[in-house]
C-alpha cells in the first residue's frame, strides 16, 4: 500500500470511528454527557470539542486556509453533543476530501506551514496527517473511557476495519457518505 491510499484509509477509519463513539454519546443523557469526569480534559464536552478544534487548526493548515491560531481560541465552541456532532463530521469529511485530492506520496512531502504563538512551524503533509491521526486516537480514547463510567457501553473502536470486517461497518460508511473499502 503506498502512503496516500494509506493516509485516505486512515482519514475513512477516522470519520468511522468519530461516528461510533457520537452515536454513544448522542445516547447519554445531558446530564451524563456534561458530568464532570477524570481525564486530561475534565469531561466529555470538553475533550470531543479539543478534538474538533484541533482537527480545524491542522486541516487548516494542510489547506492553506489562513485561519490559523484564531481556530482554538473558543475551547467549547460547542456545548451540545448534537451540533458538535455536526461540526465533527463536518470537518471529519473535509479531512477525506483532502487525503482524496492527494496526487501520490510526493504530495505528502508538501511543506505545510503552522502558526505556533511565537513562530511559524513548517512540516511535511503526511507527518502533519501523522500527527492529526495520532492525536484524534489518543483523546477519542479518554471520551472511551469517560464513557465506561456512564449508563452508555462505549462502542467498539479498535476493530472491524479489516476488509473481511467490511459487513460490520458498510452500513456506517454509507451514512457518512465514505469510500466502501
Amino acid at each position: 500500500m503506498d502512503a496516500v491510499t494509506h493516509a485516505r484509509a486512515f482519514a475513512v477509519n477516522n470519520a468511522w470511528s468519530n461516528l461510533r463513539l457520537y452515536r454513544a454519546c448522542l445516547a447519554l443523557s445531558k446530564d451524563e454527557f456534561d458530568a464532570a469526569r477524570t481525564s486530561f480534559f475534565p469531561s466529555i464536552p470538553r475533550t470531543l470539542n479539543h478534538i474538533l478544534i484541533v482537527d480545524w487548526y491542522y486541516l487548516d493548515a494542510l489547506e492553506g486556509g489562513g485561519k490559523g491560531r484564531a481556530l482554538l481560541e473558543n475551547e467549547v465552541p460547542f456545548p451540545a453533543v448534537d451540533a458538535l456532532w455536526a461540526a465533527q463530521r463536518e470537518v471529519d469529511k473535509r479531512l477525506v476530501a483532502f487525503t482524496e485530492r492527494l496526487e501520490n506520496d510526493a504530495s505528502l512531502d508538501v511543506e505545510v506551514r503552522i502558526p505556533r504563538r511565537d513562530h511559524v512551524q513548517v512540516e511535511r503533509a503526511g507527518d502533519v496527517l501523522m500527527h492529526l491521526g495520532t492525536h484524534q486516537i489518543h483523546h477519542r480514547g479518554q471520551v472511551h473511557a469517560m464513557l465506561a463510567g456512564t449508563s452508555v457501553k462505549p462502542p467498539q473502536l479498535d476493530d472491524f476495519f479489516l476488509r473481511g470486517d467490511l459487513p460490520l461497518r458498510e452500513t456506517e460508511l454509507r451514512e457518512l457518505g465514505l469510500p466502501i473499502r
